[in-house]
């Protein structure tokens, strides 16, 4: 009787976290520093450990050199794990040696006792935790390197999914797949994982110890790599071809699926994670499918205003899987029928939420649900890919984008295949039915904005853009951030590009991010920055990789790299059936006339904007007359609708006229032109939302230097009036600077040549407007000062890239900027007599 009253009393089994550290080469920390120092950091050690158990709920089960720890839940566990390794590195540092602790976390079912008074007393722990979690824990502690901590597949997705909870430091965090490894007198293999803090996590594969070890398919192991190298030898590389065993499905050749919530009927809610998990465990095992992450779930189910803990049953569980591509939907039951537990999953098509293929089995007792999970899993690994083959394939993912109702996303994501395309029409009836089935589908109201600033009708865009932004407290982040961008341009240009850098860099997979900062830094002559985030936005799973290759091109060009640039407009052609207009450009600027006119052919006659090319180029050539009949022709096909456009078109009839010989009629078209876009300038003042005010600054700044050209010089005056009035305007990089062309013009025209050189040269910076150099070189000539005026010439002729494709108000200027570079290479040739060569 006295026996079986200090028998320790063995609990239930319990869910728990465990967490097994240890710390690096302590023996020979003892060695180098000695006893005395050892116990002091020792002493310290331990007080770290008591204050972050404290902190992160955790109880200490063992210690020697290294912790056994048990928590309630996996973030602490991990918190735990976290703050251990990064106050080893601190203390490493004010130490002058290195401490490191490896450490492995795992989640599972433990049994746990109390020792008695007297064996605790007698040196026994209080408690005592066993359990096959244990061993895997101290797997995965074994294997991990110095300032690595290694997580199971149990407590990856669990730990992941809380890290919120973190704040800040829990986003942050770097999150990294070691693959399958098989650990000893376990007969599955285990997917392993690391996490830890920038700078400190190794992010490096874990070493093989005797205990757990990298599961390598059988075709990669030594042996076998020995054995085919004979094979070789002997037979020959025909004969290896032949009888080389089948290589696994590759990984982005199997169809995905998405496992749902299992469901439980059991009543008992203890085993809902275990069996879960085993669930998925086994089932990744297949080869014929691969199974969706439980974080990129939580992800879609944001973007659907879902809350992350959605459970996810069949019709929950089929939208994501038609959100993201995947082909089926798995969902696990476990019940008990007639006194028997019963395992059983379901194959379902997501299209039509029917289950195709089921399978069950039964056993006894809850302990024999993990056996009929595996007896499931395996029969569905076998069954896994006929069953697929019944499903229809629709494995095209639909965009990432936030929004309640799938047929709006089907919608938009149909838009952006004909946006991608320049359908500028159809895209535009589809992101207006995604809003009309969704009203609160912020990306489909700027799809519209984008759709509209695309055809420079950036006036009809003010009310999407209104829509779009009353609805920014409904987005997550990175929406959010998009949104904001797209308000700038209207609400304060000078920022904009900012906001999009900004979006790039905080998000550098979010490809419409990478896109626009591309777009806006090119805008602003920073061609080699631009290039960067548009390579990064060309990639084959970007929908609109098109239009990016059309970006592409254009900073090649401005550039002078004129053979990168006819490659990208080539592969923009292939992909979209635009870039015409740029490998038009392309060719002219290289003085290739014979090719550029063979895209001429090519070009839509009823599009206005493809005149400002066919005038330039007919510039370029010499024929003034076909050049002023060309950009008279763009300019009657905008008169209908009096738009932006039809304010743009103008300059080029200005500048085709007078070099056609009508100084006149020029002066009469640049003052129209600068004329109406003040006019526009100062009718949307009042609102909070400038569709065109950048476009229409640029226009009359632009018409000023024309003006100036013809030796005008109130046109220029009412300009420099008027535009200082819009302060936050004017901060635009591109319309201060060409401001201070206008000025500087303005001070050459009043015999102050000095004056002006002293305006310009500070904006030659590498990104100066071509318009920037043009006046340089004239006040230099104007000064007498032949060789800086060569310099800029021989710069114009040789940047005739940047004449073409250079962007502002519509490329208003390219006429003009084209007609410069060749002035100033008739400029160099004259100049080239007049300067002595240096040391003659």
């Amino acid at each position: 009787m006295n026996e079986m009253t200090h028998r320790p009393s063995i609990d239930s089994p319990q869910l728990r976290t465990l967490l097994l550290t240890d710390l690096c080469d302590s023996t020979a920390l003892v060695e180098s520093i000695g006893d005395v120092a050892t116990a002091t950091l020792f002493r310290d050690h331990d007080r770290l450990v008591l204050d972050l158990q404290q902190r992160w709920r955790g109880r200490l089960i063992d210690r020697s050199d290294g912790l056994l720890l048990m928590f309630e839940r996996p973030i602490d566990g991990l918190g735990f794990a976290l703050d251990y390794v990064r106050t080893l590195e601190v203390m490493s540092a004010s130490l002058g040696m290195e401490l490191k602790a490896r450490a492995g976390l795992h989640v599972g079912e433990v049994l746990t006792w109390r020792n008695t008074d007297e064996a605790v007393l007698a040196g026994a722990k209080p408690l005592e935790v066993e359990g096959l979690a244990k061993p895997t824990a101290a797997r995965l502690m074994s294997m991990a390197r110095p300032g690595q901590i290694l997580l199971s597949s149990v407590a990856e997705p669990l730990a992941h999914r809380a890290a919120r909870e973190l704040g800040e430091r829990g986003q942050q965090l770097l999150w990294k797949s070691h693959g399958r490894w098989r650990f000893k007198g376990m007969p599955e293999s285990q997917q392993v994982y690391e996490v830890g803090e920038p700078g400190i996590a190794p992010l490096r594969t874990p070493q093989n110890t005797t205990k757990a070890w990298r599961d390598i398919p059988l075709w990669r192991r030594p042996a076998s790599l020995v054995a085919e190298a004979a094979l070789v030898a002997l037979f020959g590389i025909g004969v290896w071809f032949m009888t080389r065993p089948a290589p696994a499905i590759a990984f982005n050749q199997r169809d995905w699926v998405v496992v749902a919530d299992l469901r439980n009927l059991t009543g008992q809610s203890v085993l809902d994670d275990s069996l879960e998990q085993a669930f998925r465990i086994s089932l990744e095992q297949s080869r014929y499918v691969n199974v969706f992450s439980d974080l990129k779930a939580r992800d879609t189910l944001t973007r659907m205003r879902r809350e992350p803990g959605t459970v996810l049953d069949r019709a929950v569980a089929s939208e994501i899987a038609l959100r993201d591509g995947a082909r089926a939907v798995i969902l696990p039951t476990v019940a008990e029928v007639g006194g028997r537990v019963r395992v059983s999953a379901e194959i379902i098509d997501p299209h039509t939420q029917a289950t195709v293929y089921a399978v069950s089995f039964d056993g006894t007792g809850a302990a024999s649900a993990l056996d009929s999970i595996d007896s499931v899993t395996g029969e569905l690994r076998g069954n896994l890919g006929e069953s697929i083959k019944s499903i229809e394939r629709d494995s095209a993912s639909l965009p990432e984008v936030t929004t309640t109702n799938l047929d709006a996303l089907r919608a938009f994501a149909l838009a952006q295949k004909a946006a991608s395309k320049f359908q500028y029409s159809e895209a535009l009836q589809l992101y207006r039915r995604a809003t009309e089935l969704d009203p609160q589908f912020a990306l489909a109201w700027l799809g519209q904005v984008r759709i509209y600033y695309g055809q420079e009708k950036a006036s009809a865009a003010v009310e999407p853009l209104r829509r779009a932004r009353a609805l920014k407290a409904h987005l997550p982040p990175r929406e959010a951030l998009y949104l904001d961008a797209w308000v700038s341009e209207f609400a304060d240009p000078s920022t904009t590009t900012g906001k999009w850098m900004q979006l790039a860099h905080l998000y550098p997979d979010y490809l419409p991010g990478r896109g626009n900062a591309a777009i806006w830094l090119y805008t602003e002559n920073r061609f080699e920055e631009a290039l960067a985030h548009a390579l990064a936005a060309a990639v084959p799973q970007n929908p609109l990789a098109g239009n990016e290759f059309d970006t592409v091109g254009r900073a090649y060009l401005g550039m002078q790299q004129y053979a990168q640039a006819q490659s990208a407009f080539e592969k923009s052609y292939s992909a979209t059936g635009g870039s015409v207009r740029r490998l038009l450009a392309t060719a002219a600027a290289q003085g290739d006339f014979a090719a550029a006119h063979k895209y001429v052919e090519k070009l839509e006659p009823d599009n206005p904007f493809a005149y400002l090319e066919r005038a330039s180029l007919a510039v370029d050539q010499g024929q003034w007359k076909q050049a002023q009949a060309l950009a008279r022709t763009g300019l009657s096909l905008t008169e209908a609708e009096r738009g932006l456009e039809s304010r743009y078109l103008l300059l080029p009839v200005a500048v085709t006229t007078w070099l056609a010989g009508d100084k006149g009629n020029a002066l009469r078209y640049a003052r129209s032109a600068a004329e109406q876009a003040l006019a526009a300038l100062a009718k949307q003042k009042a609102s909070d939302l400038d569709a065109d005010a950048e476009e229409d600054a640029a226009l009359s700044l632009g018409a000023a230097i024309v003006a100036q050209r013809l030796g005008d010089r109130d046109i220029a005056a009412t300009v420099l009036q008027e535009l200082p009035k819009y302060g936050l305007l004017m901060k635009t990089p591109q319309l201060a600077e060409l401001l201070v062309v206008v000025r500087a013009q303005k001070a050459r025209l009043d015999g102050n040549t000095d004056e002006a050189v002293k305006l310009l040269l500070p904006l030659l910076t590498g990104r100066e407007r071509f318009q920037t150099r043009a006046a340089l070189m004239d006040a230099y000539l104007d000064a007498g000062q032949s060789d800086l005026a060569m310099e800029q010439a021989q710069w114009l002729r040789q940047h005739r890239g940047l004449a073409y494709v250079e962007l502002e108000c519509g490329h208003c200027l390219q006429a003009l900027n084209v007609a410069d570079s060749n002035r100033a290479a008739r400029k160099e040739s004259e100049l080239r007599g007049r300067v002595k060569p240096a040391g003659g």
